[in-house]
């Protein structure tokens, strides 16, 4: 199967000399994208971290969808962030063909099916394992509940976490990092950003506010950089396929909230977190390793030189030169 690569230098469609909002944005589109990425959902999350799911200043009671109000609260905020932002951000800075370039790592879906493998099956029972050695021999098998939940879990990360986020920050932001910064700054550029917007949120029942203690956030952000690692590898070796990106990121996810509580009831969300970072801290260095840094990025796919045209008769010199002022016929 071929695997096409577009070319990095056609971002940046919109002249960079135009003046006003969109000259500075087609100027500076990553800065404007993590700043609105992050503003945009931190604004947005402000009510929900000061209502009773949070931290309590603010009597606004969120509803709830599926027995939890993140999905009213939590949400609207991250649609504006990462996904709004990079709308906005390739429409001022790229125009259509930008943003036809953006949809379009949305359809690549045509990639070889261990990616997918490794997306929905290798990736979660990476994680499963990783809780066994914290959990105090308290291990059991998932119930058919759980086992039920797994796909329709899925569906619902997929349309809610994954598609407000990866068309951010994997599909928008890092190809623009690849090209500036290559494969292994984009990695620490974009996984620190990553965990950072999501920091508010522990303020809030999202991150177990009030009982979560305070190594928590440092230990996701931990996991958050180390496995933007592994999903940069992946987007690369998939040429850039957001849709393996997406079931990566909600794979883990729906792992989470769909087996985890099932088959480790004793173990809290602190300490399953350890066994995520630790797992995912080793899998980055080996692939960091393995990779030499390159991650699997290709970079741009370079142009084979035209080959000279051989003169014709009339691109020769003498050609030339009988053709201008004679009166052989020519005129």
């Amino acid at each position: 199967m071929t695997i096409t690569i577009e070319d990095r230098h056609t971002t940046g469609t919109v002249p960079a000399n135009r003046t006003g909002v969109r000259g500075l944005v087609a100027r500076h589109p990553l800065l404007a994208f993590a700043t609105l990425a992050l503003g945009l959902s931190w604004a947005a999350w402000v009510p929900y971290i000061l209502s009773p799911h949070g931290l309590g200043v603010w009597d606004l009671h969120f509803p709830e969808l599926l027995g939890t109000a993140q999905f009213t609260g939590v949400l609207p905020g991250a649609l504006l962030g990462p996904l709004g932002s990079a709308f906005l951000v390739t429409a001022l800075a790229d125009g259509r063909p930008g943003l036809r370039r953006w949809v379009g790592r949305l359809w690549r879906w045509r990639v070889a099916w261990y990616w997918y493998a490794l997306a929905l099956v290798g990736v979660p029972a990476l994680i499963v394992v990783s809780g066994l050695p914290f959990a105090g021999g308290q291990v059991q098998a998932p119930s058919l509940l759980a086992l039920v939940a797994l796909v329709p879990g899925l569906v619902v990360q997929l349309f809610t976490t994954g598609l407000s986020e990866e068309p951010g920050w994997r599909d928008f932001a890092l190809p623009r990092l690849q090209e500036r910064f290559g494969p292994l700054g984009a990695a620490a550029v974009l996984g620190p950003l990553w965990a950072l917007w999501h920091m508010p949120l522990y303020l809030s029942d999202w991150g177990g506010w009030p009982d979560a203690h305070w190594t928590e956030p440092l230990v996701f952000a931990l996991f958050t950089i180390t496995f933007n690692v592994v999903m940069t590898w992946v987007f690369n070796r998939t040429g850039e396929s957001l849709p393996v990106a997406l079931l990566l990121h909600v794979g883990v996810n729906n792992t989470i909230s769909t087996l985890w509580a099932d088959m480790y009831p004793g173990m809290t969300a602190g300490t399953m977190m350890h066994g995520l970072a630790i797992v995912s801290t080793v899998a980055a260095a080996v692939l960091l390793v393995a990779t030499r840094g390159r991650l699997g990025h290709r970079g741009p796919t370079p142009t084979p030189p035209t080959p000279p045209t051989p003169p014709t008769p009339a691109t020769t010199p003498a050609a030339r030169t009988r053709l201008v002022g004679s009166d052989d016929g020519t005129r």
